[in-house]
């Protein structure tokens, strides 16, 4: 016998799992619609030279990659925007700019599985392609304030910065030729701390503690939105790239509090990098305040450079990732999902046998009306099959025996209450039973 198990890093979902899953990407599709965003689909498996060197080195190093048949070095995607920098480069002449999409699908990195990280992981991803306008920045905030609060999460903050701010002070300190490796430090410093991270930027990038101390000063940078803006000029002298960034940063806070995101909910934070090195100018991170030892579970931000590995037509772009496994590990620890494991909320017992094409008629009845409505398929006793529904989550169970059917009426029990009562029905008048199930 082969023992059933899956590999390190992965995971089977059953439908307990699987329901919230879907319906937070329901939300997610509804919310990036309602801001004009269309869907596409990439394939799982790119050529490897389209992945690489494109994120980071350690995103190289988590690449699942292999020579398939025909000998082609080939990998599999680590995320959905370095696949829609290649997409808008071979497509964006059919498809015309500003182009506007979303993207949500399973992705793959070979990293230590912790919690709420897995080496494969679903992300949900918007971005608009062909602008730079600060406009396309303001809205990619005010979508991930919308679908937060879709999914039914108050308490959060989005944290933003603007990569040109540390680039304009990493140039006026002479910098510039290790701002990668400086960053990727910096992206460690909520994790790790001020020490620990001046003593791995000294050694990723090969400065001395007092530069380190010099760019970290940026980082300490703190308080309120008005706070910061305040000090980021004494901070930042009169390097004109950091200060465009500051001021491009105000636009877009002034922005997104103009599109109904409520102040308590930004946060002006100039310590933050993202460790992806594609990333050009305003950055994102949202984290839960109940919680924010998880990490953000929506990320993202503007990437002007991208494509130019692809295409020579300039293709700027912005966008962010909802972290949807992170997400809802973070639920589950919030304890702020449904138990149910049955998609639908109505339940019809298959207790007496002569009726058997009276339940099938009920339940088609209700699928007309919208009600999701699951028929037991065998006729067993009416005990075990209510145990059957609470032990599924059903929201309500439809009994009706021969005395039900000949009195023309069903009894409705709503189980998580242990209640119930009788409600008129007959197949060609079922308007008061699906009243009933509709507006309780």
């Amino acid at each position: 016998m082969i023992q059933p198990r899956t590999l390190k890093g992965f995971r089977d979902y059953l439908p307990a799992a699987m329901i919230p899953r879907e319906r937070l990407m329901e939300t997610a599709r509804e919310t990036f619609r309602s801001f004009g965003f269309a869907p596409i689909d990439t394939p799982t498996l790119e050529h490897l030279e389209i992945l690489t060197g494109k994120g980071s080195e350690e995103t190289d190093r988590q690449l699942y990659q292999f020579v398939d048949a025909g000998k082609r070095p080939v990998g599999m995607r680590f995320d959905l925007t370095v696949p829609l920098a290649r997409f808008a480069a071979q497509h964006i002449n059919e498809l015309g700019t500003p182009f506007k999409r979303y993207h949500i699908a399973p992705v793959w990195r070979g990293e230590n599985p912790q919690a709420g990280r897995y080496r494969e992981f679903y992300q949900c991803d918007f971005d608009t392609i062909g602008t730079e306008s600060v406009l396309a920045d303001i809205e990619a905030v005010t979508v991930i304030d919308s679908l937060i609060r879709a999914i039914g999460i108050d308490a959060f903050t989005i944290s933003i910065n603007n990569r040109a701010i540390l680039n304009g002070l990493l140039e006026s300190l002479g910098l510039a030729d290790k701002a990668t490796p400086i960053l990727r430090s910096l992206d460690k410093l909520a994790k790790i701390g001020l020490e620990a991270t001046n003593a791995e930027m000294v050694n990723a990038a090969g400065i001395s503690p007092e530069q380190a101390d010099q760019v970290l000063s940026l980082a300490q940078c703190d308080g309120s939105a008005e706070q910061v803006f305040a000090k980021l000029p004494g901070i930042l002298g009169d390097n004109e790239k950091a200060n465009e960034g500051a001021a491009r940063l105000r636009e877009i806070y002034d922005g997104a509090i103009a599109s109904g995101v409520s102040p308590e909910r930004i946060k002006i934070d100039v310590s933050i990098a993202r460790g992806l090195d594609y990333y050009t100018g305003v950055i994102f991170e949202t984290t839960l305040d109940e919680l924010p030892g998880i990490g953000s579970i929506c990320s993202g931000g503007r990437y002007d450079n991208l494509a130019g590995l692809y295409t020579k037509q300039h293709l700027p772009g912005i966008g962010a990732s909802l972290g949807l496994d992170r997400l809802l590990s973070a639920l589950e620890t919030l304890d702020r999902l449904s138990s149910n494991s049955k998609p639908c909320p109505v339940f019809i017992p298959f207790f007496d046998k002569d009726h058997r094409d009276d339940y099938l008629r009920l339940a088609t009845n209700l699928r007309k009306a919208g009600i999701g409505t699951e028929v037991y398929p065998e006729p067993r006793k009416l005990k075990a099959q209510l145990k059957y529904a609470d032990g599924h989550g059903f929201q309500y169970a439809l009994i009706a025996g021969g005395n039900e059917w000949e009195r023309g009426e069903v009894q409705v029990k709503v189980l998580a209450e242990k209640t119930s009562e009788d409600i008129a029905y007959q197949h060609d008048a079922p308007e008061k039973l699906i009243e009933r199930l509709t507006t309780s």
